[in-house]
């Protein structure tokens, strides 16, 4: 136990610091209200950072007290003044490498959404400060916490299939989700690395703590198919607005993202958008559109293992199949999360899961899983153990610095086949 003076009491916390750790967040978009409210739960939340103060007093509304509000330019004499000792990075993904080392050279620990980095100089850097200062990089791979995903790493590490020699993997998000990274700042390749990078950073890292291996090389096709300007008017969707907001145009279209109807949003994106610009309600059909819609990609491990990977951001529902092919047998999980789509702001019926096994010599059986709460339930099984006391982690779920690399590797050797043409040895990219 140590003492600490908080407020004009004296407070103990634990050795380990975890309960009266002080924790700053910088980026204040949506996804930031997840670490904000962990924080309040297990920590001391002493900052906030954002290029758009509207942003930040949004969060702050919501806390019992708000806190110190500070420019992002500012972030580094925020970790000082408030004496900081985890920074939380939740701002766009081209800025988290930058954020990630400030804090790292600054003394503190780190928590970083996913991806840790855009690109392999940004994963360089951060590996390089993780060295000099000893400091740790966690990186909020929630997927690794669902329930349904933590039953198939136990399969496998019991050998349900033996040595795995092949998956094959296929996301599919729907029109509701998967339009809505065309219609905000992940359209540009240069701030989200694209969907290999900003999506399926996810999957690669599944596949990666599922098999216990490291990607060597990747080959990549992939396409704009569905979004953009030039495919919306093939297919007849294309409309002739810019943003939402103020569009007439708009009105009708069912891909139009109506912030005015969803309070939080409008709140965080259209009352802030005076001070920045930054339209959240673009139209996934207008030009300027840099990312593919349609991804395959050919990946090997040093496990011996290859994956055949395929994403398709235009699906009318919402899921995902995996399939692990061993030397005795074969395990199959399917998860439907939503099964249509009714509109931008809501889904239809929620979906199902079904995870089988079937052994060489036998017939499949369907085993039993725990399914639902999904990416909520996810989020807070994974701030519980980033965020809360000590747990047993039998499954390796924590993630670090060395994690967030391995999930980029196939996705940066991915974009840089898409580019060349040519499958990419992961060895040449660091």
């Amino acid at each position: 136990m140590r003492v600490r003076v908080c407020g004009g009491a004296v407070v103990l916390v634990w050795r380990e610091g975890w309960l009266m750790r002080r924790y700053a967040v910088v980026g204040t978009g949506a996804r930031a209200r997840v670490h904000v409210a962990a924080v309040e739960r297990y920590g001391v939340l002493v900052g906030l950072a954002d290029p758009n103060p509207v942003r930040i007093a949004a969060h702050n509304r919501l806390l019992a007290a708000p806190v110190p509000a500070y420019r992002a330019a500012d972030f580094t004499t925020m970790l000082a003044e408030q004496s900081v000792d985890v920074a939380v990075v939740t701002t766009v993904d081209r800025h988290h490498a930058h954020y990630v080392v400030a804090a790292l050279e600054a003394g503190c620990d780190v928590i970083t959404e996913k991806p840790m980095t855009t690109d392999p100089e940004g994963a360089a850097a951060v590996a390089d400060a993780v060295a000099r200062t000893g400091r740790r990089v966690d990186v909020a791979f929630n997927y690794r916490y669902h329930p349904v995903h933590e039953r198939v790493a136990g399969l496998l590490a019991g050998g349900v299939v033996g040595r795995v020699g092949s998956v094959h993997f296929e996301w599919f998000l729907d029109v509701r989700h998967g339009a809505d990274y065309f219609r905000r700042w992940h359209r540009d390749k240069a701030s989200s690395g694209g969907l290999l990078v900003h999506k399926s950073t996810h999957h690669f890292d599944l596949v990666n703590w599922w098999l216990g291996a490291a990607p060597v090389s990747a080959y990549a096709q992939g396409s704009l198919f569905f979004y953009g300007e030039e495919s919306g008017k093939r297919h007849g969707r294309h409309r002739d607005y810019a943003r939402v907001h103020g569009s007439p145009e708009a009105d009708g279209d069912p891909f139009a993202l109506r912030l005015a109807e969803d309070g939080w949003l409008r709140e965080l994106y259209l009352d802030a958008e005076p001070e920045d610009g930054y339209q959240r309600d673009q139209n996934p059909f207008a030009p300027g559109v840099t990312i593919e819609d349609d991804l395959a990609v050919l990946v090997r491990y040093d496990t011996g293992a290859s994956m055949t990977y395929h994403l398709t951001a235009y699906s009318p529902k919402e899921g995902y199949r995996v399939v692990f092919n061993g030397d005795a047998g074969r395990l199959e999980l399917e998860v439907v999360e939503t099964s249509w789509v009714s509109g931008q702001h809501a889904a239809g019926e929620p979906g199902w899961v079904r995870l089988t096994a079937q052994p060489l010599f036998g017939r499949a059986s369907e085993l039993p899983t725990e399914h639902g709460g999904g990416h909520h339930l996810a989020d807070q099984r994974m701030t519980a153990q980033l965020y809360g006391p000590p747990v047993p982690d039998p499954l390796g779920r924590r993630a670090d610095h060395a994690d967030g690399i391995r999930s980029l590797l196939t996705g940066f050797a991915a974009n840089r086949s898409l580019a060349t043409g040519q499958p990419v040895a992961v060895a040449d990219l660091l």
